[in-house]
Formats: structure tokens, sequence, C-alpha cells
């Protein structure tokens, strides 16, 4: 059984897809393969106005287990794979390299150059290759939305990582190198990590967020403190680039310089703000640290 999709921050709607595949797999008594691809395909076919990502591969590989994959096959998509015919894609991907038996994807997947093949190609090409197709509905919210990867990508950049949580049955996550940064805030008493985040991730809105620091990689003991984080640019030191750093609450002794974090964002404290000089900008960031403090704090020791 093979589930293929981009899957970008493996959210409710890809959840939902995986588990209906995952279903048809134990009926008929199948492992379930999930087809992902690296880097998005837009990124390839539509550099100029390709999206930003949810969710590094390392993570996406990590979630797409969780919900259920047995097996996860990770497809290097490139100049040729996007230049491949429908028929050729089924051909190489689906028929050679995985030797499907079914093959289950969204109703409204498309796949091919050009992204000429539809569901009903699929189903098609595959009546002569021999395997059965399954198009699987939509996921939905209350309000009748549909949960994607760009609805979600949409809540982010406003800031909403409460409501983008709600799709991705997860917080919002950052990650990257802590690198050195300006060391203000560790002169202010808030010494915080500074991420170096890839250009091409999802961060959110410029503001304050309460949230947690993951230290570690993936697939180690990962260390997680509640944190104070701000997003975007320091306006009251004329700052000119934006910057994803996280304070982890009373914490002034952590030498993390150089290894790889997260930050996962629970709630937006406040938009981006300039201060009249450092008092007021001290008195902010108590603040933040007080309110990051009543909505983490509690989550940390649950």
């Amino acid at each position: 059984m093979v589930c293929v999709g981009v899957f970008d921050g493996v959210h409710r709607g890809h959840r939902w897809l995986i588990g209906q595949a995952k279903e048809q797999a134990a009926s008929s008594d199948l492992p379930l393969t999930v087809m992902t691809f690296d880097p998005h395909p837009k990124r390839v076919v539509r550099p100029d106005s390709a999206p930003c990502q949810l969710s590094s591969l390392e993570q996406r590989v990590e979630l797409l287990s969780e919900a259920g994959a047995d097996q996860i096959r990770v497809v290097n998509f490139d100049d040729a794979t996007a230049a491949m015919s429908p028929e050729q894609f089924v051909s190489d991907y689906l028929v050679q390299d995985l030797s499907a038996e079914h093959v289950v994807v969204g109703e409204n997947w498309r796949f091919g150059n050009r992204a000429a093949g539809d569901v009903k190609l699929l189903a098609q090409i595959g009546e002569s290759a021999g395997f059965g197709v399954t198009g699987v509905g939509l996921h939905t919210s209350r309000d009748g939305e549909v949960w994607s990867s760009s609805r979600i990508r949409d809540l982010v950049a406003l800031g909403q990582v409460e409501n983008a949580a709600e799709g991705l049955l997860r917080w919002h996550r950052c990650e990257g190198e802590i690198v050195v940064g300006d060391q203000r805030g560790r002169e202010l008493g808030y010494p915080t990590a500074n991420l170096q985040v890839p250009a091409e991730s999802c961060r959110p809105a410029a503001g304050g967020y309460a949230g947690f620091l993951v230290l570690g990689p993936y697939a180690t003991q990962q260390q997680v403190f509640p944190a104070a984080v701000s997003v975007g640019v320091n306006s009251t030191f004329d700052g000119t680039e934006s910057r994803v750093e996280a304070y982890a609450l009373d914490r002034t002794d952590l030498d993390v310089y150089g290894e790889y974090a997260a930050v996962d964002f629970v709630a937006r404290l406040r938009g981006m703000e300039k201060f009249d000089g450092v008092e007021e900008l001290m008195s902010a960031m108590a603040t933040d640290v007080s309110d990051a403090r009543e909505i983490v704090a509690p989550q940390s020791t649950a």
C-alpha cells in the first residue's frame, strides 16, 4: 500500500489521508509506505512563488512515522522529476521502485509534467499496471474549511499560532543552529538563543510569543525549556535582520552556541514594537517573561 503526497506539516488533513490508507493496508495485510518529496515541488517548478515550509524534512519524516507510515520513501524532486510524464512517474516510482498493489492519494492530487495527471488518470494507468487507486476526500474543520498546508501557512504568517496548532495537532516549530547574535539579551539579564532559521521555513508574524526551546537533533534525548520568544527585527536598536530568539525561562547558565535547536510556538503575546529606550524594552521583556511563564510553565510539568 502506497500513500503519496508532499505532506508539508503533516497536519490534520494529511493524517486523515494517511489514516484512510492505513485502514486499507491493514485490511489487506500490507505495510504502508508513504511517499513524500523534497524539496517541495513548487521550489523546482515555480521557485518565485514557492511556499514556505511548515516542517523540516527530518521533522516531516518523524511525523509521518507517528501518523502510521511503516516505511517512508523520500523522492528527490528535481528538474528531471518535474519533466516526467504521468505515465513515466507511475512506472518509475510506483511500479518499479515500490511495486505498489494499491495507491491512496487525496482527491485533488496532481502529478507529472505540468501537473497533467489526476486521480482519474492514475486509476487508468493503475488498471493497466496492476494496482488499484483510492482518491480520499479532503478533511474539513468544524467551520467547513479544508485543512490544507496553505491555510495553516496563512495562520502562521498572521501570528495565529494557536489556530495553526489546531490544524497541525502540535505547535508550529522553527529549527536551526544557535548562532552568536548581538548578545544584548545577555547584557539585559535575558540571554537568548538566536536560531539561524532557514529562509524557506515558515516564521510567525513578528512579535513576542510563549513557547518552548528544544535542544538537540532528532533521534536524541532532547532537552525542553519553557521560553519567551521574539520574532522579527530589533527596531529599538535599529536592527535590520529578522531573527527568532528564545529566552529559556530563568536559565542564564545555558551554553548552547553551535547546537541544533527548535522553537515551538504556543501563543502570541504581542505584536512587534519599537521601544523608547532600554528601560521601556526591559519592562516589556519582563512582562513577556511573566506572561510566557503563566502559559507554558504549567505545560512543561504536565
